[in-house]
C-alpha cells in the first residue's frame, strides 16, 4: 500500500512539473530572444508561487502562528488559482496560434504582391521635345544630345548660356565647360534606385528589422493567455469577497401539513471562515440570511478553518443569526481538521444548536441531523439510527447532513428532504468535472425514490478565494404542502 502512494504521490509530482515547465515555456522562454533577466525572473515567479502555495496549506493545517498563515494564504491560494487559469489559457492559446500565423503570412504576401500593390510615385518625365533653337557654339551643334535625370533641356541651357555671355567671358567659358547637373525648381528629385545585373531595378523588400513572425505570435498567445488569467481570477475573488446571494427554491412535501405551508428554511453551508475569509466576511454572511427573514436557519457544515483560538472573534457575528424556529449546526469534514468537539460547544455559545446524530420535533415536521462521515476517525461519525430510528414516520423529515454521498442512508430511513453542502459547486471550473464525479449531485435540487436532496454551493470559498462557474449561495427553502 505504501508503494502505491509512493508512486502515486511521483506521478502527481511530476504532471504538476511537467505542467508549470509549459506555463513557462509558452509565457517566458517562446517570448524572448534568448536566456536573460526574463525567463529567469518567471522561472522565480512560478517556482515562488508554489513554493507559498504549499506553505499556506501546510501553514493552516499544522496550526502555525495565525499571522503566518494569514501572511501565506492570499498569495499562496491565489497563486493556486492562478496556475490554474494560465494552464488553460496557454492550451486554449495552441488552437489560436497557428491561425494567427496563417493570417499574419496571408497578410504579409498580400503587401508584397505587384499585382495589388499600388507603385510608388516616379519624378515628374522631363521635356524631351525638341525645340529649334540656335546652337551657342559649335560644339554644342554637334554633340550628343543629352537624357537622363541630371540633362538640362534644350531651352533651358540656352537660356543659361546667353545669361553668362551678358555676365562675362570668364563666366560663359565656365558655364560652357561645367554645365549644370542639379535638379531646376521645377523637376522633382529622384532617388536613384540600384540596377539588377541585367538592368532593372532592384524591388526586393528589405528584412525585416522587428521580431520574426514566430516571436511576434508567442508575445501576443501569451499577453492574451496571461490577462486571461489574470482577470478570470480578479473577477472570480471580487465574487467571493462581495458575498454570496440568495437563492430561492420551492420544496415540495407529501407528509407537511397545511399549516406548514411556505415555511422558510434559510441553507447556509461551507462558510469556511479562516486566514483569508474573516470577521467580516461572517458578518456579511449573517446580515444577508437576516434579511430572508427565515423561519429556521440550518448551517450545514464546514464552518470554519482554524481552532477556536485563532477564528473564535471571527465567527462572533453568528450570535445575531435571527430565526423564529431557532438556529441549527452539523459538522463537516473540516470541523474535525479544526477541533470539532471545541466548535460544537463554541457554536452553542453562539445561540445554535448542534445537532449531534440528534432530531428535534418542531409544530410541522422533524428536523434531524448527523455528525459528517470524516467524525468516524474519531469514532463520532454519522448515526443514522441514533437520529431517525424512533420517529414517527407519518410526520414528515428534514435531515441536515453535510456530504451529499449521506443521502443513500437517508433514502433508507425515509428521509423526505436532506439538506447538504460540501461540494462548492465544483469552485473551480472545470472542477466542477471532478466534484460531478465524486457526489450524487453537484448542486441543486434532485430526488431519490421518496426523498429529495438539495445541496448548496456554499457561501464562502476553500483554500483560493476565488470562484469561477460556481457563485456562492445563501439558499431560501420554501416547503410547500401538498395538501394546501
Amino acid at each position: 500500500m505504501a508503494i502505491v502512494f509512493v508512486l502515486v504521490a511521483l506521478l502527481v509530482l511530476a504532471v504538476i512539473v511537467t505542467a508549470n515547465w509549459y506555463v513557462w515555456r509558452r509565457l517566458f522562454r517562446d517570448t524572448t530572444r534568448g536566456p536573460g533577466l526574463t525567463r529567469r525572473a518567471g522561472a522565480v515567479l512560478i517556482a515562488g508561487g508554489w513554493i507559498l502555495a504549499i506553505a499556506a496549506l501546510v501553514a493552516e493545517r499544522s496550526g502555525a502562528p495565525f499571522w503566518l498563515q494569514q501572511t501565506l494564504a492570499w498569495p499562496g491560494f491565489l497563486w493556486l488559482a492562478l496556475s490554474i487559469y494560465l494552464l488553460l489559457a496557454v492550451v486554449a492559446g495552441e488552437v489560436v496560434r497557428p491561425l494567427l500565423r496563417r493570417f499574419l503570412e496571408r497578410r504579409d504576401r498580400s503587401r508584397t504582391d505587384p499585382g495589388t500593390t499600388p507603385t510608388a510615385p516616379t519624378a515628374a518625365p522631363l521635356n524631351t521635345e525638341k525645340t529649334p533653337h540656335t546652337p551657342a557654339t559649335p560644339d554644342e551643334a554637334t554633340a550628343p544630345p543629352q537624357t537622363g535625370v541630371g540633362a538640362a533641356a534644350p531651352g533651358v541651357a540656352a537660356a543659361a548660356a546667353a545669361q553668362a555671355a551678358s555676365r562675362g567671358g570668364a563666366t560663359a567659358s565656365a558655364t560652357e565647360s561645367h554645365p549644370r547637373t542639379d535638379p531646376t525648381p521645377d523637376t522633382p528629385e529622384v532617388t536613384p534606385q540600384p540596377l539588377t545585373p541585367t538592368g532593372t531595378t532592384d524591388t526586393t523588400p528589405a528584412p525585416p528589422t522587428g521580431p520574426s513572425r514566430r516571436l511576434f505570435v508567442s508575445r501576443v498567445v501569451a499577453g492574451a493567455a496571461a490577462a486571461a488569467a489574470v482577470g478570470t481570477v480578479g473577477y472570480g475573488t471580487y465574487g467571493v469577497l462581495r458575498g454570496p446571494k440568495v437563492r430561492r427554491v420551492t420544496v415540495p412535501l407529501a407528509k407537511l401539513p397545511r399549516a406548514a405551508h411556505g415555511f422558510r428554511i434559510a441553507v447556509v453551508s461551507d462558510v469556511h471562515l479562516g486566514p483569508v475569509l474573516g470577521r467580516g466576511f461572517a458578518q456579511t454572511v449573517v446580515d444577508t440570511i437576516n434579511t430572508t427573514q427565515p423561519d429556521l436557519i440550518a448551517v450545514v457544515g464546514d464552518l470554519v478553518d482554524g481552532s477556536v483560538k485563532d477564528l473564535g472573534p471571527a465567527a462572533a457575528p453568528l450570535a445575531r443569526l435571527r430565526a423564529r424556529h431557532g438556529s441549527y449546526f452539523v459538522t463537516g469534514n473540516h470541523e474535525y481538521f479544526s477541533g470539532a468537539e471545541q466548535w460544537v460547544e463554541e457554536v452553542r455559545s453562539l445561540g445554535i444548536n448542534p445537532l449531534e446524530n440528534a432530531r428535534r420535533e418542531l409544530p410541522y415536521f422533524d428536523l434531524a441531523g448527523v455528525n459528517d462521515i470524516a467524525g468516524e476517525e474519531e469514532g463520532q461519525g454519522p448515526d443514522f439510527a441514533r437520529a431517525l430510528g424512533d420517529r414517527d414516520t407519518a410526520r414528515a423529515c428534514v435531515l441536515l447532513a453535510h456530504q451529499p454521498v449521506q443521502i443513500h442512508d437517508a433514502v433508507e430511513h425515509g428521509v423526505d428532504l436532506q439538506l447538504s453542502g460540501h461540494t462548492h459547486g465544483g469552485q473551480l471550473w472545470p472542477g466542477n468535472l471532478i466534484a460531478s464525479a465524486a457526489n450524487p449531485t453537484l448542486a441543486g435540487l434532485e430526488r431519490y425514490g421518496d426523498t429529495q436532496l438539495y445541496v448548496s454551493r456554499g457561501a464562502g470559498a476553500w483554500g483560493p478565494p476565488t470562484r469561477v462557474g460556481a457563485p456562492s449561495d445563501i439558499t431560501l427553502i420554501e416547503l410547500a404542502s401538498k395538501q394546501a
